[in-house]
């Protein structure tokens, strides 16, 4: 067998293990085994002294959340090192709740930190910090009643009905939303429908959940060249691959292009951040903007555009998802399954639709728009790979 039918081999099998995975919303808690001063965070390790001024703000939030003095020293670790995921700065502290979901097929959990625009931006003012603890007293309590009253809920049905509404799952999940909030309305108070009724992202953190226990089950397939996972801190981005273990493939984290909100200019704008292309390692977000013009504006490009460089995420990749189809495309499935060898053949990088935050701490979201990862990453795990094997 040829190196290049061993790697086509475990490639069909990395896929078939993102496909099999059954992820379910199952409670609200704070993260299991967090220790008393750790601060995690989104997209590959990174420093304080190099950490993004949008994510230095909120860790200082977190702090202040906590009742920690501002220069309390904090110990700093990714969200991908204890199986959790969080949208923009993606910080955690030990008593933030956080979404916890189940791999219903393996028994396999992770964490999904909550979606908002204040804190997850780099804001640390006393909106953003009431904000936390509202949902800390309230709307986390509320929440993990209700969905442990139902029994949890199964995402892969309700993500494939979403984009039949016109969701993408990254920037667009308002169909998700209020496909969501149908199911758990028995459940909860009226002040809480109304949150989730009046914040159309909310189940972003959801879809990141899910599609981190996805690309978590295609994880160390001995010869595989998929990735498992894409993720910003606004420093750096950094890529995983099935066959290269937990290792990060690092380069500058580009700034995002797109619509900047009233009162800022893409001058304002900070590197892409946060551990949401989770959603594209798995085919969602930027890889099915046919089957979401809605938010063509929101990201700065057109319907056309759009749909032609979304188009050409069908070549870097070796599926197409069953189930999760879209009615544009006459019921074509999403793609699926990033090939890092097709990545550096065709030099088409993944189309990444993301929300932008400003260079500096202290503010809330100011945009959003259309970026794609480095080619170094790409080209550097490519070159892991071979020097693992002895591939020249």
């Amino acid at each position: 067998m040829t190196w290049g039918e061993r790697i086509d081999r475990a490639n069909a099998e990395a896929v078939r293990r993102m496909l099999a995975a059954r992820p379910h919303w199952i409670d609200v808690a704070t993260v299991p085994g967090m220790g008393a001063r750790d601060i995690h965070h989104s997209g590959p390790p990174v420093t304080i002294d190099r950490m993004s001024g949008a994510q230095s703000g909120a860790v200082l939030c977190a702090k202040r959340f906590e009742g920690w003095p501002d220069d309390e020293p904090v110990s700093l670790s990714p969200n991908h090192h204890h199986d959790g995921v969080g949208p923009m700065a993606g910080v955690v502290s030990p008593s933030m709740p956080v979404f916890i979901l189940e791999d219903r097929a393996s028994g396999r959990r992770a964490y999904a930190a909550l979606e908002e625009p204040r804190m997850n931006f780099g804001a640390y003012d006393e909106a953003a910090v009431e904000l936390r603890r509202w949902w800390a007293t309230f709307l986390a309590p509320a929440l993990g009643k209700a969905i442990r009253e139902r029994g949890g809920l199964d995402l892969v049905p309700l993500i494939a009905r979403a984009l039949h509404r016109g969701d993408e799952m990254h920037n667009r999940p308002a169909a998700a939303t209020s496909l969501m909030l149908v199911e758990l309305a028995p459940f909860l108070p009226r002040e809480a429908i109304e949150y989730i009724r009046d914040d159309e992202i909310f189940f972003l953190s959801l879809s990141m959940g899910a599609s981190k226990l996805m690309a978590d089950a295609a994880r160390d397939v001995e010869d595989s060249t998929i990735v498992t996972a894409m993720a910003r801190n606004g420093t750096d981005f950094g890529l995983r691959v099935s066959g290269t273990g937990d290792r990060w493939f690092t380069a500058p984290a580009p700034v995002a292009k797109g619509l900047m909100l009233a009162g800022y200019s893409a001058a304002d704008a900070g590197a892409d951040m946060g551990d949401s292309a989770i959603t594209e390692t798995i085919g969602l977000g930027g890889f099915v903007l046919q089957g979401a013009p809605a938010i063509n504006e929101m990201l700065g490009t057109t319907a056309s555009e759009a749909w032609t460089m979304a188009e050409e995420m069908r070549e870097i990749t070796i599926a197409t998802h069953p189930t999760w189809t879209l009615p544009a495309l006459d019921f074509r499935g999403a793609p699926i399954g990033i090939d890092i060898r097709k990545v550096v053949e065709t030099g088409i990088l993944p189309l990444i639709d993301t929300a932008i935050a400003h260079k500096q701490a202290g503010h809330p979201i100011i945009g959003a728009g259309l970026t794609r990862p480095p080619m170094e990453c790409f080209t550097a795990a490519l070159r892991a790979f071979a020097a693992d094997r002895g591939i020249r």
